[in-house]
């Protein structure tokens, strides 16, 4: 089907079926399975987010194995959308506990230096440092089983490496791919976790929250913020769009139309309006108040 309604009515059917089948197999081995439908909203609000965590810590502690999925009964936009991104799902999942390893899999081997159906395409066994030319490797194409490609795979090992945990990403037609895993054999592409680790602050901000609005920056402000580290000023800005308060997660945009990072801005819409491109000096003259030196501060962003 492709109508919104029949889709969602599928997936009401499919995920009733989809659990029965798990807890069959699982029970062969003396295992329970725990059904986790998520939305996007879930895991995009800060409170809800720490309730999830909680629940899963629950669940493991009872000895039951979590199967996650996306609510696809309701969540709309998703569904309209790329009906989903189990990458990202599975990441931001990893995350919420810290996992020290999340296993992607794929219809391919592994990351590749070129297009795979390319004869002189090469696996790459290992990913020790993260680098953006990455994500220029590989092309965004879906197979008929899933809805994420390698690009989407890549961001979701980044996410997981700038935290607590390493990222294998290999072949799920072989039956065999998981044991060699778990047997420590070499298998897929590993990417190793990185030296600097990102907090779960920084992880739920950059990852899991959904932006209200959206910032656009100027080449000394996109320099500032990713090049050292620094907050957000109100002079560096250059527009801005959306309806947002302060306290809510804002996207930051260079003026070519890229996403650099997200954060939480220390102003609303209307006041940001008024102090764009300003020097912070003269916030008080205008607004009647300075309450923040800066809009979006550096422990409250993160870079994408």
């Amino acid at each position: 089907p492709t109508e919104l309604p029949l889709l969602q009515a599928a997936a009401a059917v499919g995920q009733g079926r989809l659990i029965a089948t798990y807890e069959r197999y699982f029970d062969r081995f003396g295992a329970k399975a725990a059904q986790v439908l998520l939305t996007a909203d879930d895991l995009a609000d800060r409170s809800r987010y720490l309730h999830v965590r909680n629940t899963f810590r629950a669940l493991l502690h009872f000895g039951a194995i979590p199967i996650v999925n996306e609510n696809d009964t309701v969540s709309v936009e998703e569904l309209k959308t790329t009906f989903g991104d189990n990458d990202k799902l599975a990441s931001l999942v990893a995350g919420l506990f810290d996992a020290p390893l999340l296993i992607l899999l794929t219809d391919v081997d592994g990351l590749y230096d070129r297009d795979p159906a390319d004869p002189q395409a090469r696996l790459v066994p290992m990913v020790e440092e993260w680098s953006p030319e990455l994500l220029t490797m590989v092309a965004e194409k879906k197979s008929k089983r899933s809805k994420g490609g390698m690009g989407s795979k890549l961001r979701a090992a980044k996410m997981i490496t700038e935290g607590n945990g390493n990222v294998i990403i290999a072949g799920g037609d072989r039956p065999e791919t998981l044991g060699r895993i778990f047997d420590a054999q070499e298998e897929g592409t590993i990417f190793l976790v990185q030296d600097t680790r990102l907090s779960a602050w920084k992880r739920w901000i950059g990852f899991a929250a959904q932006p209200d609005g959206i910032l656009v920056i100027d080449d000394g402000a996109v320099q500032a913020i990713v090049e050292r580290n620094k907050s957000l000023l109100a002079v560096g800005i250059v527009g801005c769009s959306g309806d947002f308060e302060q306290g809510e997660i804002v996207s930051l945009y260079d003026e070519k139309g890229t996403e650099i990072a997200r954060g939480l801005t220390n102003y609303n819409r209307a006041d940001l309006d008024r102090i764009r491109g300003k020097k912070t000096v003269d916030i008080r003259g205008i607004l009647g108040v300075c309450s923040y030196r800066d809009v979006v501060n550096q422990d409250n962003m993160q870079t994408l």
